[in-house]
């Protein structure tokens, strides 16, 4: 299963979930839904808080009922055995190593399979090479997007202008996503810039407007 755009050509939304408990879950799964039915939204990674990780399914369930309806993807992070447990599309391995090797074996070809937390090139490549569907570059996780945003832009576009394998590039601002979606990334991740809004699907359409402009400005 390939992660695709929800556009022809350009650039697409990928979003990324604040760290998810049971007790948010609720309030969380109306605003998810909310979001991804006002952009067109290709892929969404849900981030479960270490103690959710028993009662995933509580939490997962009802974003991914909403996923399905919006046709987005719906992926698990760094849990392959919970993905297909519950159903999800596929797992975003934060590693280009052991871990990455174990959920493309397991998951593919029927689910997603994404890698991020690559901090070089040799580590990118590397997880390509392994059959990764996409990598990222930039991480939603405080100290862990190491790359400040011009070197970000450079990395999305060497690899676009190399390599075949899908790139989502993680903007910490909606302002970003457009500098990285003109450097040639596939898809951008957004977090707390949709999430952290008044109003997160009003986020989600501004995003999606500024990426269709930068699209329009390359055909």
């Amino acid at each position: 299963m390939l992660l695709t755009p929800r556009s022809s050509a350009g650039c697409s939304l990928y979003l990324i979930t604040p760290l998810l408990s049971v007790a948010d879950s609720y309030a969380f799964a109306e605003v998810f839904a909310e979001v991804i039915g006002a952009a067109a939204v290709a892929c969404a990674l849900v981030r479960l808080a270490p103690a959710t990780q028993v009662q995933a399914k509580s939490v997962v369930a009802p974003l991914l009922r909403a996923a399905i309806a919006a046709d987005c993807a719906l992926l698990i992070e760094n849990d392959s055995r919970l993905a297909a447990r519950l159903g999800a599309d596929g797992v975003h391995v934060s590693d280009a190593g052991a871990d990455l090797a174990a959920a493309i074996e397991s998951l593919k070809p029927e689910r997603i399979v994404g890698a991020g937390s690559l901090p070089t090139r040799d580590d990118a490549m590397t997880a390509g090479e392994m059959g990764a569907d996409y990598v990222m570059f930039g991480e939603p996780r405080p100290g862990a997007q190491t790359m400040v945003q011009r070197s970000l832009a450079e990395r999305v576009s060497w690899w676009a202008e190399i390599f075949e394998t899908p790139c989502v590039a993680y903007a910490d601002t909606i302002a970003a996503a457009s500098v990285l979606a003109d450097a040639g990334a596939d898809f951008v991740a957004l977090g707390d810039a949709i999430w952290g809004r008044s109003s997160p699907a009003e986020a989600a359409r501004e995003a999606q407007t500024l990426l269709a402009g930068v699209d329009a400005e390359g055909a």
